[in-house]
């Protein structure tokens, strides 16, 4: 009972409720409760700090970025001010004799490097590499190729220059499309460039020193082939000098005022034995001065010695192709180095694994890259297994020889120094 009669209260609440709603329906509807519209804040991702760029630290300040100044910038050879139009196209790197018949040579001092080297006979050759050889009306004279050379001129970027070739060596590589070459029509040679060379009247000399490169004869060259001069973009230099008025005078190491690739008595058949060629250092223009055969190796062009302000011996292993005694140098990958500049001497390395157009890198012994002071660098390429020869010091009674690894030379088959001369002459007229 009481369960029904709660069931009809219910029943008459709810109706109740419905009437009172419906009553209700004749009003305005409540309004709808107000929703602020959040608007999303962009977030705007931090960008990450630039990280300072690393400062080159060294022992002495160097040229950093190259900047113009009224016209001139600082040479990536030998780090002095040239003109622009000069320091920041190709050089041109050209072959020229070093034997006595040859003297002497013409334009030698304009280079701004001289790399050296053994070629059969056991004698030397020279590579000189030129940036500012416009003033020239020639140079030479120019001989002929080498494979080392060429891959040496690479490592520059330069347009190699020569007269003939070493042909089963060298004529694949001197030929190929990626590579700059300015060259007499020899067999072998590809593309000639007859317009860049003319014969010089020299009395009393074979005909093969009378030849020479023709400096306007080698801009029209240049043109004709399509070469660029601009360097590429990834160019290398190859040294890092000090900067303006500053000295890399390395105080702490031995002194050397008379340096000797071959030593003072000569007498081997590494290269450097037959002319017996030495640099005297001079203290008052801190320079190196060139001697031969006993006597300054002078320039025609300007009657001067050369000097230069920095010496390199880089060790580089050797070995003989044939029985022209045509000769084969290692001149990628890694070896001694001695760095003569200021007077002192420093221990190193040189390092070139970045293929063949960067060039060799020099570094000390706990691995920093080797300061040169500004000026010309001579560069002697060693035959690593005759290095027992090389000799430097103060004076001529304090020579010593340098403590690197080699070969001993007196372990190598020795030949007659005529018979190699004969050798050289018959490699000469093949050619």
């Amino acid at each position: 009972m009481f369960q029904k009669k709660t069931a009809l209260l219910m029943a008459s609440v709810l109706a109740a409720s419905a009437v009172l709603t419906a009553c209700g329906s004749s009003e305005e509807p409540a309004p709808e409760p107000e929703t602020e519209e959040i608007q999303e804040e962009e977030v705007i991702p931090e960008e990450p700090e630039e990280e300072p760029e690393e400062e080159l630290t060294t022992a002495y300040p160097v040229i950093e970025e190259r900047e113009e100044v009224n016209g001139e910038i600082q040479s990536f050879l030998t780090g002095e001010w040239t003109d622009v139009q000069q320091a920041e196209r190709r050089p041109i790197a050209v072959m020229i004799p070093n034997n006595a018949p040859a003297m002497p040579q013409y334009g030698l001092s304009q280079a701004g490097i001289i790399y050296e080297a053994p070629v059969e006979g056991r004698i030397t050759r020279l590579m000189a590499v030129f940036e500012n050889f416009d003033e020239l009306d020639r140079i030479g004279p120019v001989r002929s190729s080498r494979d080392y050379f060429v891959y040496v001129a690479m490592g520059y970027e330069a347009i190699y220059c020569n007269w003939g070739l070493a042909k089963p060596y060298v004529e694949e590589l001197i030929n190929r499309p990626n590579y700059y070459n300015i060259s007499a029509a020899v067999d072998g040679i590809h593309n000639p460039a007859d317009e860049a060379f003319k014969r010089v009247s020299r009395p009393g000399y074979a005909t093969e020193f009378t030849g020479y490169l023709d400096i306007e004869g080698l801009f029209e060259a240049v043109e004709r082939l399509g070469y660029d001069w601009n360097y590429d973009e990834d160019y290398v230099a190859p040294f890092l000098f000090a900067a303006d008025d500053v000295t890399a005078d390395y105080a702490e190491n031995e002194e050397a005022v008379l340096i000797y690739p071959g030593g003072q008595s000569g007498g081997n058949s590494g290269g450097y034995g037959a002319y017996h060629p030495y640099f005297e250092y001079h203290e008052e223009d801190q320079l190196y001065y060139r001697y031969q055969d006993g006597e300054a190796q002078i320039d025609e062009y300007n009657n001067e010695q050369l000097a230069v302000s920095n010496v390199v011996f880089q060790y580089c292993h050797g070995e003989v192709r044939d029985d022209h005694d045509y000769l084969a140098f290692g001149v990628h990958g890694e070896g001694d180095a001695i760095i003569f500049t200021n007077g002192r001497v420093i221990q190193g390395t040189w390092l070139r694994y970045d293929g063949d157009f960067t060039p060799a890198k020099f570094y000390d012994e706990e691995g920093n890259e080797i300061i040169f002071n500004q000026g010309k660098t001579w560069i002697c390429n060693i035959w690593q297994e005759y290095g027992e020869y090389v000799q430097y010091g103060v004076d001529e009674e304090h020579l010593i020889t340098p403590d690197v690894p080699s070969v001993t030379g007196t372990e190598q088959e020795e030949t007659d120094q005529d018979e190699l001369a004969e050798t050289a002459a018959n490699a000469e007229a093949d050619e």
